[in-house]
């Protein structure tokens, strides 16, 4: 009898913090307004720029992302979270802000980039790199 309240106890805790966990995961991923309105400083058109924003993707946020922003990186699976579709509507929705916001500052398994890409133009740069990914 002991043990069963005991097993009963953990179960219950175990569920609950399951639960506490998936509430938190599902949460919408708000942005501050000063980041919605923000405007994105850098030329999008600028060859050399778009290939620095590539790069950078390349290098830092496709093996979660994958190569085409598809959300299928090589490091994805093992993710708990969306990776998303950058070439989605959804995705492309957002304002440049919001995006520099989600890279700059990260949550849960995606990381703040700021000490990966220190300089605000380069993040600038992956933003418009996202942006190229549109279907």
């Amino acid at each position: 009898m002991r043990n069963l309240k005991l097993f009963t106890i953990v179960g219950l805790a175990a569920f609950t913090l399951l639960s506490f966990t998936v509430l938190v995961q599902s949460k919408v991923w708000e942005v501050p307004a000063k980041y919605k309105s923000m405007k994105n400083p850098t030329n999008a058109k600028d060859k050399e720029g778009a290939n620095e924003g590539k790069a950078l993707f390349a290098k830092q946020c496709s093996s979660c992302h994958g190569k085409k922003g598809l959300g299928d990186g090589s490091k994805a699976p093992e993710l708990k979270g969306d990776m998303g579709d950058f070439s989605s509507s959804k995705a492309q929705s957002q304002t440049d802000g919001e995006i520099f916001y989600k890279i700059s500052e990260g949550r849960a398994d995606m990381p703040s980039f700021k000490k990966k890409i220190p300089n605000d133009e380069d993040r600038w740069l992956v933003v418009n790199y996202v942006r190229s990914l549109k279907k």
